[in-house]
């Protein structure tokens, strides 16, 4: 249990600190800007309890924004996140539902599952983040450019993330 809690806990450093020291001035033209930290708040386990997944989720947000200087903005976003979560991994529950111990990661899931979860997840945060930073749909489609463009390059670090770090446990 606590190595568990200690791993989740390397997980969200080294996800925020490659956000905060790599990623932030990464950005490729006007329309990418890649947020990996949110794998963080998307591999939390399945068993973790909803009012657990906001506080960390916050908590998340609140270490982004520190790096970014976006008084709330990344905490507000994150939170919502967190909330949003359990509900969009009921709607992609198994029929089964999901097996103790498991993660929301490729190599437990499958990868069709992980897509379509990443996706949905990458996408509803960068939908509210960029619309939270312009407060205005006077910009709409070129907000809606970055949503998109950046959810496909966060998206696919999230992809590699998974194939380079996270194996498959093998059956005992």
């Amino acid at each position: 249990m606590l190595s568990e809690i200690l791993r989740h806990a390397a997980r969200l450093v080294l996800l925020v600190l490659a956000q905060g020291l790599i990623l932030k001035n990464a950005e490729i033209g006007p329309y990418i800007n890649p947020f990996l930290y949110i794998l963080f708040i998307m591999q939390l386990p399945f068993e973790t309890p909803p009012w657990l997944g906001l506080l960390l989720a916050f908590f998340t947000g609140l270490l982004v924004d520190l790096f970014y200087q976006t008084p709330g903005v990344h905490t507000t976003v994150c939170t919502f996140i967190g909330y949003l979560r359990p509900g969009i991994l009921r709607l992609m529950s198994p029929r089964e539902g999901y097996e103790f111990g498991f993660q929301p990661t490729m190599q437990y899931m499958g990868r069709s599952w992980f897509i379509s979860y990443a996706a949905i997840m990458i996408v509803l945060h960068h939908l509210f983040l960029f619309f939270l930073e312009v407060l205005s749909f006077h910009e709409f489609f070129s907000t809606l450019l970055r949503v998109i463009a950046s959810s496909g390059v966060t998206l696919l670090l999230v992809l590699v993330v998974q194939l380079l770090f996270y194996r498959r446990k093998e059956a005992a």
